[in-house]
C-alpha cells in the first residue's frame, strides 16, 4: 500500500527532471541555432523595405496615403521574402539525429526573428510621414499575413521534402503568388485602397489569408507521428517512400 501511495511522487519528480533536461538542452541549442539563421537574407530584405519606407521621405511634399499603403505593401512583401530563407539549415540532414527535435529548432528561430520583424516593422512605419501613413491596423494586418504565408510555406517545404534550404522554393511560391494577387480584380482581391468600396472585404480576405497561414504553419510545423505521414519527395536523401502492399 504505501509503494502505491509514493507511485505520483514519483512520477512527479521523473516528470520534473525529463522537463529540467529538456530546458537544459533547449538552452544548448541557442547559439548553434543563431549561428544557422540566414543573416544575409534576413538583412537583405530588412534594408531593402526601410529603404523602401524611408523613399516616401524624398519629395518636397508628403505623398497621399494611398502611395504610403502601396510603399507599406512593398515593404512588408520584401520582409516576407526575407522570412523565406528563415528555415535555412545547411546541417539539417545532421542535426535530425539530435535530442531535440525540429519543432524545438523551429521554435527557437521563431523566437529569435520574431521580436527584431516587429521592431522592424514599427520603424518601417514611423519612416512613412504621417500624412502618407494610411491606416495603421489594416497595413499591419496585411503584413502579417504575408510573413505567416511566407514562413507557412517554407514550413511546409521543410516538412514534405529532405532538402536542407527551401528559402528559394520558398520565396517562389511568394512571387507566384504576388503575380496572382496583382491581376486579380480588387472585387475578389487583396489588393483594394482606402478608397474603393470593395476595402472592407478586402481586409476579411487578409484576415482569412492570416488565420489560413498560421494553421497550417502550427499544422505542419510537428514531426509526422507515424510511418507513412507526411510524405517526403522521392529524390532527396532520407525521403520516405509510401509502403507498398505486402503480396
Amino acid at each position: 500500500m504505501r509503494r502505491v501511495e509514493e507511485t505520483p511522487a514519483v512520477e512527479a519528480t521523473e516528470t520534473a527532471g525529463t522537463r529540467s533536461v529538456r530546458a537544459a538542452q533547449l538552452r544548448s541549442l541557442v547559439v548553434p541555432v543563431w549561428r544557422t539563421l540566414p543573416r544575409r537574407a534576413l538583412t537583405a530584405a530588412g534594408a531593402v523595405g526601410l529603404l523602401l519606407a524611408a523613399s516616401t521621405r524624398l519629395p518636397d511634399h508628403a505623398p497621399d496615403t494611398e502611395l504610403g499603403l502601396f510603399v507599406l505593401r512593398l515593404t512588408a512583401f520584401a520582409g516576407a521574402l526575407g522570412l523565406a530563407f528563415l528555415l535555412d539549415d545547411p546541417a539539417r540532414n545532421t542535426s535530425a539525429t539530435t535530442p531535440m527535435a525540429r519543432p524545438a529548432r523551429t521554435v527557437l528561430r521563431l523566437a529569435m526573428v520574431i521580436p527584431l520583424t516587429v521592431l522592424w516593422w514599427t520603424t518601417a512605419l514611423l519612416l512613412i510621414p504621417s500624412p502618407t501613413r494610411p491606416p495603421l491596423l489594416p497595413v499591419t494586418l496585411q503584413a502579417a499575413a504575408m510573413i505567416a504565408a511566407a514562413l507557412a510555406l517554407a514550413t511546409a517545404a521543410v516538412r514534405f521534402t529532405d532538402s536542407p534550404e527551401v528559402g528559394r522554393s520558398t520565396a517562389t511560391c511568394l512571387l507566384t503568388a504576388a503575380v496572382v494577387a496583382v491581376l486579380t480584380p480588387n472585387r475578389w482581391g487583396l489588393l483594394a485602397t482606402p478608397g474603393d468600396p470593395w476595402w472592407e472585404p478586402t481586409q476579411l480576405r487578409w484576415a482569412a489569408v492570416l488565420g489560413v497561414t498560421l494553421a497550417v504553419g502550427a499544422w505542419w510545423t510537428p514531426e509526422p507521428l507515424g510511418p507513412g505521414r507526411g510524405f517526403r519527395r522521392p529524390g532527396f536523401p532520407g525521403g520516405s517512400r509510401a509502403a507498398s502492399p505486402s503480396r
